[in-house]
């Protein structure tokens, strides 16, 4: 059971990782959010080698 727990907690804790790098990169943090729950620790090196997204493309949007 304790391994269990040490699981579940390295999944949330890479869910929050993921999350507030892509609100600092300005990314879809919903979308990391979902990638840090489904994929655990192996989705924290994505968002970082993933591409921000530029201020310009999103003002273009706007």
């Amino acid at each position: 059971m304790p391994l269990a727990l040490v699981f579940f907690l390295a999944t949330l804790a890479s869910a929050y990782v993921c999350y507030t790098v892509a609100n600092e990169r300005h990314a879809d943090t919903r979308f990391w959010l979902w990638m840090g729950i489904l994929f655990g620790p192996l989705a924290i090196p994505l968002v970082f080698f993933s591409r921000a997204v530029s201020t310009d493309k999103k003002n273009a949007n706007s």
